[in-house]
This record gives C-alpha cells, sequence and structure tokens, in this order.
C-alpha cells in the first residue's frame, strides 16, 4: 500500500428531510436576524466607551448585515479618510491660516509664530488645490482622540504638500524685496473644540442609527434582520458608494421586505424655484387680461354688424 497515492475520499453527502414537508413542495426561508446591535447599543451611549470600539462593533453589525456601504463607512471612519475621498460635511472645519517665520537682521534672528494670513496670499499650486480656510480633517477617530488628550486649544494642521508652498512664499518675499525673510511653517489653527465637535457628530449619527433600527422592529422583536439594517442607513447615513461618489441617502425608501498647542501633519441643498417679482407676475396678469379685452371687442364689432 502506497500512503502517497491515497487521495481522501469526500464525504458523503446527507440527505436533509423536512419532517412534514410534502416533495415537490416549496418551503419559504426566513431572514436572518443580526446579533450586535445592543452591545453597539451600549457603546454609544456610554461615553466612557472609545469611539473607535463603537465604530467597531458597527463594523461587525455592517458584516452580519451583509451591508456593503455600512462597513466602509466605519472603516473610513476608523482608519482616516484618503485625500481624494469625499469627506462628509462634519469633517470640513473652518480654521484660520498661519505661517511661522524667522526675520535674518543685524540684530539677529527674529521669530515669528502664529502669523495669520489671508488664502490670497497663498502660492498658485496652494490656490489651485483648493488650500483656503476650510480643514479637512482626514484622519481616524482613535487619532482624532489622541490628539485631543495632548492638545490644550488649538491642533496645528499643515495642509498636504506645505513644504512645497513653504519654499514659494519664501522665494515670494525674495522676489518683493525681503530677501532677510524665511517662512518656515503653514499650517491651520484648528481649535479643540472643532474636532470634539466631529468626534460628537459621529457618536451622534451611530446613536441615530440604532435608534432608527430600534423603530423599524416591531414589539417583540428581539434582532433586526438585514433589511431593517439597510434601511436604518439610508435614514441616517450619507456613505459612499462603491465607485467612490457620494451617495446622499438620508430619505428612507421603501424595501419590499480646550493654552498649549498639538501639531500633525496631514449636502448641496435642493434647488427651490426662485420665485417671480411682483410685477412680473402683474405684468403676466395685465397681459391676460389685454388678450381677453382683444378678443371681447372682436366679439362687440361682429355682433354690431
Amino acid at each position: 500500500m502506497i500512503l502517497a497515492n491515497m487521495v481522501p475520499l469526500a464525504p458523503a453527502r446527507q440527505k436533509v428531510v423536512l419532517q412534514g414537508v410534502l416533495p415537490g413542495t416549496l418551503v419559504a426561508v426566513t431572514q436572518p436576524d443580526v446579533q450586535g446591535l445592543e452591545q453597539l447599543e451600549a457603546a454609544v451611549l456610554d461615553n466612557e466607551t472609545s469611539l473607535a470600539s463603537a465604530l467597531r462593533r458597527c463594523l461587525m453589525l455592517g458584516g452580519y448585515a451583509h451591508h456593503k456601504e455600512l462597513r466602509t463607512w466605519a472603516l473610513k471612519e476608523l482608519e482616516g479618510y484618503a485625500a481624494d475621498d469625499d469627506l462628509p460635511a462634519y469633517r470640513k472645519v473652518s480654521a484660520a491660516l498661519e505661517i511661522n517665520a524667522n526675520v535674518h537682521g543685524l540684530e539677529g534672528i527674529t521669530q515669528y509664530s502664529g502669523r495669520r494670513i489671508s488664502p490670497h496670499l497663498l502660492p498658485s499650486p496652494a490656490k489651485e488645490r483648493g488650500v483656503g480656510e476650510v480643514v479637512p480633517i482626514l484622519y481616524g477617530v482613535k487619532e482624532l482622540e489622541g490628539l485631543i488628550a495632548r492638545a490644550g486649544n488649538s491642533i496645528f494642521v499643515a495642509p498636504p504638500g506645505s513644504a512645497e508652498y513653504v519654499l514659494l512664499m519664501t522665494l515670494q518675499y525674495h522676489e518683493a524685496g525681503n530677501k532677510g525673510t524665511e517662512i518656515t511653517s503653514l499650517h491651520w489653527d484648528v481649535a479643540v473644540a472643532s474636532i470634539e465637535g466631529i468626534l460628537d457628530r459621529i457618536r451622534t449619527r451611530l446613536t441615530q442609527f440604532v435608534a432608527e433600527v430600534r423603530a423599524s422592529m416591531p414589539p417583540g422583536q428581539q434582532n433586526p434582520n438585514p433589511a431593517q439594517i439597510g434601511d436604518a442607513a439610508e435614514r441616517t447615513f450619507s456613505i459612499s458608494a462603491g465607485d467612490g461618489a457620494t451617495v446622499n441617502i438620508n430619505a428612507p425608501r421603501a424595501h419590499a421586505e480646550r493654552g498649549a498647542t498639538a501639531s500633525a501633519n496631514i449636502n448641496e441643498p435642493v434647488a427651490t424655484p426662485e420665485r417671480q417679482p411682483f410685477w412680473h407676475r402683474t405684468s403676466v396678469i395685465w397681459t391676460a387680461v389685454g388678450a381677453v379685452a382683444a378678443v371681447a371687442s372682436v366679439i362687440i364689432a361682429w355682433v354690431l354688424k
């Protein structure tokens, strides 16, 4: 007997017999329930629980429900967004642009820190890339929590490409005759409260998601099914589709079934019809009245004949 040539036999298939079901009868298969909602609910309602932990529970819940968009949103909030991603509106915060500079003079070097500048003073490449006074916050929630823990009132965030912009701005000063000026940093001064607001918005969305799932479950149902998870996600989130395009799915759809600083580098409203001014509406009315009068005069003339 040569053991090397032996191939294990596949186990025989077992025949499953449904008791009480006649041959040829179609059996309805119910949707499985999804586990983990209670754990997610407890995590989002407990402010001592890390938001990252709550998002991981949401990620698992999206997996059990086979909901790709929900998993994508939770994973991006955990790992952070790419520079070319369409960010949720709550991840775009207002902040002033600032520079640090060294000015070389006869008496030595004078350092300037936190000088605010207008976006109009930025070099052309920065303007073309949309650098302004709105900061895209790309980091994952764990990094944001870490920045808040180390910061006082502000967090310095450098825009992508800031090293290039700093060099170009220094050259601009030299060309303007200020050869002793050297720009050393370009950054946004982001208030810690703005970052805390992002985290709070994420936790609130998760709480709303749980509430929407609960609202879709009839009395007595212990766990939601995938369709209920999908409906709740559509009513709660604006999440990205598989091709990267942003899909706003806030409307429900019917279903068939805080002195110091820390540093870091880094829905459009529906248009409503414009109301016509009163004089335009009046002119239309008088035009109609004139037309009626003309028709009436024709009729009178015809009768008098």
